[in-house]
Parts: structure tokens; sequence; C-alpha cells
């Protein structure tokens, strides 16, 4: 987790054990166990109708599990409702009162709490200075910005002081570039705050950007949780590998294992004869057994192309010859793909850090050569379709 000068964590550790979910025959989620630590940004990840919003309401206490528990700091709270929970919700249509002010937006929850006159007005101010809108405190919610509403949604969430702040799906209604923008913002609030995050998102960008860790849920159960890091360069299983990001993936099967020689871990120098590539090399510290069914992955920023064949190569360099069937030009970078064998296209991209690139003069039908360490293949332990 990430360490922030000057925050005090002050959220609470969330946890999620044997927590199931159906809506008649529909299995919404199965057997779900997940420990969310405090002060940490977590973020749930899937496709549409992987049972994350139905997990996040269930934290949250709009729906009811039909089995499971879930635990505050060690404390079971499926028997409180939501208002008795120490959770706050941010939803993805803000919903925002229209006819009442920001400011009293924001005073609602307390004003439900028949708080203060004083305290009120202290808590409404502070929380507005966080969100930037200080001076937006009179205006109504439709002469706003979306951008802005929903710093009004988050404002009016943290009045509380919630120790877990529930975010579901909350930019999705904005434009990519405010999007974009509004996650600085959401990661620069968490940092302040230091209480527990949990964001609901299928972006996979949005998760890898702002999040210590990840949970990639389908079909209702977690496939994998880690680092932005650890999900991105070593997925679990096929789906998590197409799902983060873009990649390479082929089915293999392991021809030859070699122990390497290093006096820190236990390394290994596998071969994989992977039919619409041939041999392909990939170093591990996984165990794996001659003769088994693997998944390799390899991501196309990883791979090197040029027209000219590198002079000297080593032996745990994959080298391959093809011909580029499509170049497609993005200004920052090109994405190629290229025609090996005549029996697959592999993704490669290239970024252009430089003024004078050569990536664009790598044109259509052009003979190419492409490569990849052995250290920048995975061998992804779970091979399923």
């Amino acid at each position: 987790m990430r360490e922030v000068e000057g925050a005090v964590l002050k959220g609470s550790d969330v946890t999620i054990e044997g927590v199931s979910k159906a809506f008649g025959d529909f299995k919404v989620l199965q057997d779900i166990d997940l420990k969310i630590n405090k002060g940490e940004f977590f973020s749930l990840l899937g496709p549409s109708g992987c049972g994350k919003t139905t997990l996040l309401r269930i934290i949250a206490g709009f729906e009811t599990p039909d089995k499971g528990d879930v635990q505050f700091d060690e404390k079971d709270v499926l028997p409180l409702p939501p208002n008795r929970r120490p959770s706050n919700t941010v939803f993805q249509n803000y919903a925002l009162f229209p006819h009442l002010s920001v400011y009293e937006n924001v005073a609602f929850p307390l004003r439900l709490k028949k708080a203060d006159k004083s305290l009120i007005e202290n808590r409404v101010m502070q929380n507005l200075k966080l969100v930037e809108l200080s001076d937006h405190a009179h205006k109504k919610p439709n002469q706003l910005s979306g951008g802005q509403k929903q710093r009004v949604a988050i404002a009016r969430a943290l009045i509380n002081d919630p120790s877990v702040l529930l975010l579901d799906e909350p930019l999705s209604a904005l434009d990519a570039k405010l999007r974009q923008h509004m996650l600085i913002e959401l990661d620069q609030i968490h940092d302040k705050i230091g209480i527990t995050f949990i964001y609901v998102t299928h972006d996979q960008e949005e998760a890898l950007s702002v999040s210590d860790r990840v949970a990639v849920m389908d079909k209702g159960r977690i496939l994998q949780v880690g680092t932005p890091h650890e999900i991105y360069e070593s997925p679990a299983t096929n789906f998590v590998a197409r799902f983060i990001g873009e990649t390479n993936l082929y089915d293999a099967v392991i021809s030859k294992i070699e122990k390497l020689n290093k006096p820190d871990v236990e390394e290994y120098m596998v071969d994989l004869d992977i039919p619409e590539l041939g041999n392909v090399k990939v170093t591990t510290v996984d165990q794996f057994t001659v003769g088994q069914n693997v998944s390799f992955t390899v991501r196309p920023e990883k791979i090197l192309i040029s027209k000219n064949k590198p002079a000297t190569t080593r032996e745990d360099i994959n080298l391959f010859q093809g011909s580029v069937d499509e170049p497609i030009y993005s200004g920052f970078q090109t994405k190629f793909y290229v025609n090996v064998m005549d029996k697959t296209l592999v993704r490669v991209i290239k970024q252009h850090a430089k003024y004078n690139d050569d990536g664009p003069d790598i044109l259509w039908k052009d003979t190419v050569y492409i490569s990849f360490s052995a250290n920048d293949g995975y061998i992804v332990g779970v091979k399923e379709s």
C-alpha cells in the first residue's frame, strides 16, 4: 500500500468471507473471499455482469447475500442497514437533489441527523474545499459540469466521516478527458483523507492507474487479486491476460526445462512449442513439467520490430520474420499486426519517444523482424478458454 506523507490511515479493514448471491437461477456471486486493508484504494474490476456492483451493494447494505459474512474491522455489519454502516456510496448517476444548492446537497446527511448549524457550516465548507468547489456552494446542480456534479456527490458521501467510501463506476458518465482528470482528483482526495476506497469499474486503465490492489472478476468469481503490476505482468488466467491491456496469447506445450544458475532465485528457462510461432523460450520461477499444456502471453510493447535482421542474437532472444499486415499510426505510437509463418498475426506496439522516430517508415507489406527476450514473456499458470 502506498505511503502518503501527511496522510493518516483512518479507514476500516473490510473482510468478505464465502459471500454468494443469486437472483433466481442466476448465480451473481459464488463464494467470494476478499480482504481489503485499512486505507487501501482497492478496485473491483471486470466486465458488465461479472458481479462487481452486486458485491459493492452487499458491502454497502443495499443487498443481502444468500450466504457468507461481511465485516468491518472484524465486526459483522450484515445486520446493519446502509445508514448505520460506517460506509457511504458514490453512485454513477450522482443522485443529487436538483432543487437544492450545492451547499444543501452536501449538508443533507447532517440535516437528517439534526446536527448543529455551526457544525454543518464548518463540515460542508471543509468538504467543498476538499473537492475544490467552495466557489460553487450556492449553485444548483444544473449549473455544474458533469465533473463538478461528481465532486459534489463525493463531498456529500464524505460528510459523515465514513471509514469506507464505496464508488460504483463514478466516472463512467464523463467523457474520456474529463474522466482522466477526475481520476487524478479522486486519487488525490484518497491520499488526503486516508480512508478505505472500494472502487468498481469495467475500465482496466482506471483500475491500474489509481489502485493499490485490484480484484479481477468474471462470472461471479474472483480470478486474481494483486497489485496493478502483478495483474498486468503476471496474469493468473487467460481471461486476466486478455482483459488487462492488450496481449498476444497462445496455447503451448512445454518441450524442455533447464534450471538456470542463479544464486538468489530458483529460475528456469523453458522451451515452448507454439503451433503459430514455433519454438519460444521463456524464463519462469514457477514449477512446470515437460509435456504440460499451458498458455503463453507476451505484451505488444515488449516486442521489438525492425526492417533489418539483428546482427547478433543471444540465446534468450526469440526472433521471428514476418510481414506487416496492418500498421496503425496513433501519433505517440504505431501498432503493427505482423503476419508470422502465414499462421498468426502478432501485435507489436512501437512507442515514438523521439521526433525523428522511424516507426512510420515501416509500411504495409514490409518484411520485418520481431524479437523479444525470454524474460518478457509469461507462462499463464491456469489455461482455460
